[in-house]
């Protein structure tokens, strides 16, 4: 009976309150899926195992971990730039090859094929 007395009143600004609710969650939860589907190109397990080829000692510098991260992503189905792998190793043998590091490297370097 409220909203038919007052058109312009409580009622009239809790259904526009609802709707504009409703249109924040919506485009929270888009951005959501679309952060989501681009996290976790590789596995905890792939990474570590990776970290520890690197670390093993049995690279003599960075041109040969440059190779190793280009032969990881290129068995993934990966492209890669020599240049920006390279680069990327050089982040990552000064973060002391940590394993966020090592991610975000890697998913910058990765070019869909």
């Amino acid at each position: 009976m409220w909203g038919l007395q007052d058109p312009g009143g409580a009622a009239t600004k809790l259904h526009a309150t609802s709707v504009a609710a409703t249109e924040s969650n919506r485009a929270t939860r888009v951005g959501w899926e679309v952060a989501t589907a681009m996290v976790e190109k590789f596995t905890a397990t792939e990474l570590s195992v990776l970290r520890s080829d690197l670390l093993a000692g049995t690279l003599a510098d960075s041109r040969e971990a440059a190779e190793l991260l280009q032969v990881f992503l290129m068995g993934r189905g990966y492209g890669v730039s020599p240049q920006a792998a390279m680069d990327a190793a050089s982040r990552v043998g000064m973060s002391g090859c940590s394993i966020p590091v090592l991610q975000h490297e890697l998913e910058s370097l990765a070019l869909v094929m």
